[in-house]
């Protein structure tokens, strides 16, 4: 109940960021939205003015990326992301409606939004149904977690024969773990299966010592342990992984103009600064150099 009722308010929050958003994009007074599906919006509109893009928003927090802040404002990594999109693409007028991750896919995939904001990991089922941009806006950095007293487990190559905490089927992280054992044949590391679950569960699961470890984002790491004081560490930081918006199969031009806008940003170290800002780390660096700019990257 308590999390349903902070979906609720995030949603609410974001509705406000959505029309704050609308209206600082608008280049004429009085100006109206049209209707239609995505493709339409984006179609030119009136001489002289922007191109409405219909695009959702996620509304379920995810820390750092998206979240609300202590003045239950929007906040976060991809935010302050779509924040400099839009200016450097005034030719366009960014409409947002706040949808669930299940909301966000049916919904870009039927046209009714441009794309879904949100960290996407990119996999073969997904890259059949929607238009990813060639360029990723940023970095998941994926860790094991375990506890305290476990040195054994550091890398994928650990996990081999131990106890992970099961997945949705739809994890970007159950990717990660498909392809490691597709490159080791007769090492695989075993997947379990669960229909739902969060973070928060998840760790628990590894505190209770019913699983070895589980992989995940470090950032839900650090908010999940920080916020229930659960007596865990991170063993290794396994890898960056690559995340997107995700397109309508249609929309290859606004995914391109997104390309070159996000090569800029990168370029001229703004996004790496926003990185620094959020993640407390440079994610556009290489791994190694991530690795040791956790604090808690220890070796045991």
């Amino acid at each position: 109940m308590k999390t349903a009722r902070l979906y609720l308010i995030f949603a609410l929050a974001l509705l406000t960021f959505a029309a704050g958003c609308a209206k600082s994009s608008t280049t004429g007074a009085g100006e109206s939205s049209p209707s239609g599906s995505a493709a339409a919006a984006a179609s030119p509109s009136a001489k002289g003015a922007p191109k409405v893009i219909k695009a959702s928003l996620n509304t379920v927090p995810v820390p750092l990326f998206s979240y609300l802040d202590e003045n239950n404002k929007p906040a976060g990594f991809i935010i302050d992301y779509l924040k400099e999109l839009e200016k450097k693409l005034p030719e366009y007028k960014f409409e947002y409606e706040p949808a669930d991750n299940e909301g966000q896919l049916i919904g870009t995939d039927s046209g009714k939004y441009a794309f879904a904001a949100n960290f996407w990991f990119k996999n073969p089922e997904r890259e059949k149904k929607y238009l990813y941009p060639k360029q990723e806006f940023g970095y998941s950095i994926t860790a094991l977690a375990v506890k305290p007293d476990r040195n054994d487990i550091k890398t994928l190559d650990d996990l081999v024969g131990k106890k992970l905490v099961p997945m949705t089927p739809v994890s970007g992280f159950r990717y990660i773990l498909k392809d490691y054992n597709l490159n080791h044949p007769g090492r695989e590391v075993k997947i379990e299966d669960v229909d739902k679950t969060t973070p928060a569960d998840d760790l628990k699961l590894v505190e209770s010592g019913k699983y070895d470890a589980h992989l995940l984002n470090v950032v839900h790491f650090e908010d999940v342990v920080k916020k229930l004081n659960l007596n865990l560490k991170v063993g290794g930081v396994v890898s960056k992984e690559p995340v997107y918006l995700l397109f309508n199969k249609n929309q290859t031009e606004l995914a391109q103009k997104f390309d070159t806008v996000t090569q800029e940003l990168i370029k001229d170290g703004t996004l790496p600064k926003l990185s620094e800002k959020w993640f407390k780390v440079d994610v556009y660096k290489s791994l190694e150099y991530v690795q040791q700019g956790y604090k808690f990257r220890k070796d045991g």
